[in-house]
């Protein structure tokens, strides 16, 4: 398949993501982007698994760290015992895919497949290194190649010239539909959210769409109901970390608010992505908290005085109510209609 990155912007050119190259992994620290250009190297995939915890990489792009950093650990483990190789890899498995609580479900079905790639590579006397990097590079092509479909239903709820209010950095999504609408010649103006505390709305997305050459503004994450009352918005999207089958989606921390807000001003908002087969209900889905250091400063400037605290969530939960449907690459789903998504899927085949 042709590489799928084609026309993307910088942030999901596949090397700009992650990428293993002579026994070190490579990470574009989302951090910081875009007042700097700095990649993190690891050098052990114990140290891929630490930047995906640390958020150097956000969205799917722990995905593609998750696969590379499987790759590195391929090669750690040259010269050992066949058993012992497939042990090593099992256990980085583990560590990596559980690197980021929320996503663990998803991160598993690509670091297991990587173990089953490197042992089969093992026993034909092939290099699991390469194997494995290869198979991750497959992945980021059939992800991009689905979302690209989903892209392609999702564009057709946008008028010409419409807007769009986004959540976070959806990644693929953003890509996606951002190439979508240039090949269609479709003019879309883009508000961001902000998405504190880490900015990935005015970093990453915003970035995306000024880049690819779409009308792009940036609101903080206490204007929205501002904007929804002043402005036209067409509709509101945002991907979903994790999808349950009963219509509940975990996203970055203050998409529920966004979602009660469209609900109110009656814009509709589609979630896009793929359905967990193995998320039952909202009881399955697990939310992460992290450093609450990181809400109490911002691009390492700390803003309270000692002694306040602070809490972060990094995901909340959207009820199905509030979910106008649910973007697949089959097209749309009620998010109480899940299920049927699976009657043509049998499983999660998203990586």
């Amino acid at each position: 398949m042709e590489r799928q990155d084609y026309t993307m912007p910088t942030l999901l050119q596949y090397e700009n993501v992650a990428w293993y190259e002579k026994g070190t992994v490579r990470i574009l620290d989302r951090r910081i982007y875009p007042r700097k250009i700095k990649f993190v190297i690891c050098q052990t995939y114990q140290e891929v698994a630490q930047a995906i915890t640390d958020m150097v990489t956000q969205s799917a792009g722990p995905y593609t760290a998750a696969g590379m950093g499987m790759a590195l650990a391929s090669y750690q483990c040259e010269g050992l015992p066949f058993e012992e190789r497939v042990a090593y890899l099992e256990e980085a498995s583990y560590k990596i895919a559980n690197a980021r609580p929320t996503t663990a479900n998803r991160m598993r079905l690509i670091t297991e497949k990587c173990v089953i790639v490197g042992k089969k590579a093992l026993l034909n006397s092939e290099d699991p290194t390469e194997a494995i990097k290869q198979t991750t590079i497959d992945s980021l092509n059939h992800r991009y190649f689905t979302m690209n479909k989903v892209a392609k239903f999702l564009i057709e709820k946008i008028p010409d010239e419409g807007t769009v209010l986004t959540q976070c950095f959806g990644e693929t999504i953003i890509g996606m539909l951002l190439r979508e609408a240039i090949e269609q010649k479709k003019k879309i103006n883009f508000y961001c959210t902000e998405t504190r505390p880490y900015l990935q709305g005015a970093r990453l997305t915003a970035s995306c769409c000024a880049e690819m050459g779409f009308e792009t503004t940036v609101v903080s994450d206490n204007m929205i109901a501002y904007l929804m009352s002043t402005q036209s918005i067409d509709l509101f999207t945002s991907a979903a970390d994790s999808i349950s089958r009963d219509g509940h989606i975990a996203n970055k921390v203050g998409t529920y608010q966004l979602a009660l807000l469209a609900k109110y001003f009656s814009i509709p908002y589609f979630v896009t992505g793929i359905p967990d087969s193995d998320k039952k209900d909202r009881s399955s889905i697990k939310i992460e908290m992290r450093d609450t250091e990181q809400v109490m400063e911002l691009n390492g400037i700390k803003h309270t005085l000692e002694g306040v605290k602070a809490i972060y969530p990094s995901f909340d939960i959207t009820p199905p109510e509030l979910i106008g449907a649910v973007v697949t690459d089959d097209g749309f789903y009620s998010p109480y209609d899940l299920d049927c998504y699976f009657k043509v899927h049998t499983e999660n085949h998203f990586y």
